[in-house]
């Protein structure tokens, strides 16, 4: 019985409100008589935040939010309707899916946020997204080696070599890959996966090249079946990210590059709803009818096969650094 009384103490203090410790603000704000007032008052408030960078970005918040919700007359049903939409967003969590990430990428905010630390600079290769559907377990391959399984789609082989901006080779560059399948669906999307498939991890030769057997990836669709899925019908958009081949290029003393080439005959490919593709980005795909060829590049079937040349160009650390280094100069002089 104590013990119950005890649980009781305990929940009870729990329940108490308590303050977060900060003080009253020192100067004295007005009480709002008219919706101007409430926006002056909340930047008073975060002109408080100690740091420079946190208060710049609050105060930009603030000022932008309240002249969007001022700016649409916004309803009380409207907000109501958008908090909703958010908490259902939130609570739309599922490995890999998350739906937050979605919600901001149809939107185009990760994209924005790319382009924009990630200026084109010394001919190199342009960055792009991660994806969801990374995972750390891809196979170290030979040369010339197939990432994907027989019977995963059509044949594709892949070539190029890893460059520096002066065109001198990178040797021993650790180039990984991933794609989708026939299907449209990655391994780990599987139920029985037992081992990584369409993916595989190489290293470049001593002249800087990279070759390897692929299947020509499919488009894939951002889930549907919640709020992100309701938001891209209600603006009439589809919801197929176009095909494309994801790579993770590293080297020492280079910036370690993440990004995605795109084959250029997919229809999906003007209208991302990510807006992950890039011009520097899109690749043509090179039909190959010679049987004899497929087999000698190790295709088992023989046939015919695509194939996608690239060379991908990497960044010094150093070059890295100056390029971050004026995007904040950039952003402090905005």
């Amino acid at each position: 019985m104590s013990g119950d009384i005890a649980q009781t103490q305990e929940a009870a203090k729990a329940t108490v409100a308590t303050s977060n410790g900060v003080p009253p603000p020192s100067f004295q704000l007005p009480l709002p008589d008219n919706p101007d007032i409430i926006t002056e008052n909340l930047l008073h408030l975060v002109g408080q935040t100690p740091n420079p960078r946190l208060r710049f970005i609050y105060q930009l918040l603030v000022q932008h939010i309240h002249a969007f919700v001022k700016e649409t007359k916004l309803s009380t049903d409207e907000f109501i309707a958008a908090v909703e939409f958010l908490t259902r967003a939130g609570q739309t969590f599922a490995i890999p899916r998350n739906e937050m990430a979605n919600l901001a990428g149809v939107l185009g905010v990760p994209a924005l946020v790319w382009s924009l630390n990630n200026p084109v600079t010394g001919g190199a290769t342009e960055n792009d997204f991660l994806g969801p559907y990374y995972t750390d377990d891809a196979e170290d391959m030979e040369v010339g080696d197939s990432i994907a399984s027989e019977g995963k789609g059509e044949y594709m082989y892949v070539e190029g070599r890893v460059l520096t901006t002066e065109g001198e080779p990178i040797p021993d560059a650790v180039v990984e890959t991933w794609e989708a399948d026939h299907n449209g669906l990655y391994d780990i999307q599987y139920v029985d996966r037992v081992r990584p498939d369409c993916r595989g991890r190489f290293r470049t030769t001593k002249d800087g090249s990279f070759k390897y057997r692929a299947i020509v990836p499919q488009p894939y669709p951002l889930e549907s079946d919640g709020p992100v899925g309701e938001l891209l019908i209600s603006q009439r958009r589809h919801n197929m990210r176009p095909i494309h081949l994801h790579m993770i290029v590293e080297a020492p003393g280079y910036h370690k590059l993440v990004t995605m080439l795109y084959p250029d005959h997919c229809d999906y490919l003007r209208s991302d709803p990510v807006f992950g593709v890039k011009k520097s980005l899109v690749v043509k795909l090179e039909q190959v009818d010679d049987d004899e060829e497929a087999r000698k590049r190790g295709f088992p079937k023989g046939g015919s096969f695509k194939l996608l040349k690239h060379d991908i160009v990497l960044l010094t650390e150093e070059q890295w650094t100056v390029i971050q280094e004026q995007v904040i100069r950039n952003s402090e002089e905005q």
